[in-house]
């Protein structure tokens, strides 16, 4: 499996040091281009490349977080997503105001899936902190959970099989309209929630 991370602050690096520590090989790419990510990439080790927007947008997971606001400028240009997996990682607010974004009415998710046409949609990897994304999965005896959402079965079991095998503990909240908006922040209830899960 490929996996591309389009966004490489706090929760991009987070995400790719959690796919690096079970050896996952990921690509990695921002607007800024390969050049800037030099430390990241030594931090991460072999298991890690840099690449194009466009390179990473190919692989079969497609991981995005970006400022919210700055979505659409860097998924530009990437008009057809041929029903690869994406996952939105994203939450409608950034610093330094951290004011929520008003999207009309509908969950983050829902206007973000108009930014990947043909792409299938898994809201996931968006409510934990970045140090809980790249630490130990495991606590207090059991896993820790990861919440996905979305509206096609089979994207949302890649996802959870990628959750699994990076040893957290995924929970299906059901589709990006209901269940993407129970983990949104601002306004979800279960953002920053670090729950465990005893199997």
């Amino acid at each position: 499996m490929k996996i591309g991370i389009i966004g490489t602050g706090n929760i991009g690096s987070a995400i790719a040091r959690a796919m690096v520590r079970i050896g996952q090989e990921v690509t990695l790419a921002n607007r800024r281009g390969p050049a800037a990510l030099d430390g990241l990439l030594k931090e991460l080790g072999p298991k890690a490349r840099a690449g194009t927007v466009d390179e990473a947008a190919k692989a079969d997971i497609v991981f995005v977080a970006v400022n919210w606001s700055k979505i659409p400028e860097a998924l530009a240009g990437l008009s057809n997503w041929s029903g690869r997996i994406v996952v939105d990682a994203n939450n409608p607010i950034e610093a330094p105001a951290f004011r929520p974004f008003d999207l009309g009415g509908r969950s983050s998710s829902e206007v973000f899936s108009e930014f990947v046409p043909g792409a299938k949609v898994v809201k996931a990897f968006n409510h934990l902190q970045p140090h809980l994304l790249s630490g130990d999965p495991r606590a207090e005896g059991g896993r820790r959970v990861l919440f996905l959402a979305g509206d096609d079965a089979q994207a949302k079991a890649n996802v959870s099989q990628l959750i699994s095998r990076l040893g957290f503990a995924a929970v299906d909240l059901g589709s990006l309209a209901q269940g993407g908006r129970l983990t949104q922040f601002p306004g979800g209830p279960l953002p920053t929630l670090n729950l465990v899960k005893f199997d």
